[in-house]
C-alpha cells in the first residue's frame, strides 16, 4: 500500500483535465497552469469532465507516480473549496474521504479538534536566545 508523504500538500485542479494526458502532460499543467514545482513531492489531483475518474501525480525521488481511479458507478464529489481559479489546496483527510466516496457536507470535525497546530516560542525564550 502506498502512503502519502508527510508534509506534502494536496493540490486539486479546479478545472477538468483532458485524461489523454499522461505523466508529461500533467507535469506541464502543474508547471504552466498551477505555477508549481512538479518535483516538490506534493500531490496534484486532476478530474475528468464527468468527474468519474481521478488522477493523482506525485514525484517520488527518482520518478513520477501516476495513480488513476475510475468509478464504475457514480461520480466524485465536487469540492467546495477556496483557492485560486486554477487549483485549491485540501488536506490529506479530505483527499481520503474524496477517494472513498464520503459526502464531505455531512462530515463534522469534533469541536475541540485542531486541524493545524503551531507552536511558537514564548517571549522570554526569544529574548533569552537573543541575549545568550
Amino acid at each position: 500500500m502506498l502512503g502519502l508523504p508527510l508534509g506534502a500538500r494536496v493540490l486539486v485542479s479546479r478545472a477538468a483535465v483532458d485524461f489523454r494526458k499522461a505523466h508529461d502532460g500533467l507535469v506541464a499543467v502543474v508547471r504552466d497552469a498551477f505555477r508549481d514545482d512538479p518535483l516538490s513531492g506534493d500531490l496534484f489531483v486532476f478530474f475528468n469532465r464527468r468527474r468519474d475518474r481521478i488522477k493523482v501525480l506525485v514525484w517520488d525521488r527518482n520518478g513520477f507516480w501516476l495513480l488513476y481511479k475510475r468509478l464504475e458507478r457514480g461520480t466524485f464529489e465536487a469540492l467546495s473549496i477556496e483557492g485560486d481559479v486554477t487549483r485549491a489546496e485540501i488536506d490529506r483527510v479530505r483527499l481520503a474521504m474524496l477517494l472513498e466516496g464520503v459526502a464531505q457536507k455531512s462530515v463534522r470535525f469534533r469541536r475541540n479538534f485542531a486541524a493545524r497546530v503551531g507552536i511558537t516560542a514564548r517571549r522570554d525564550e526569544q529574548h533569552a536566545g537573543a541575549a545568550g
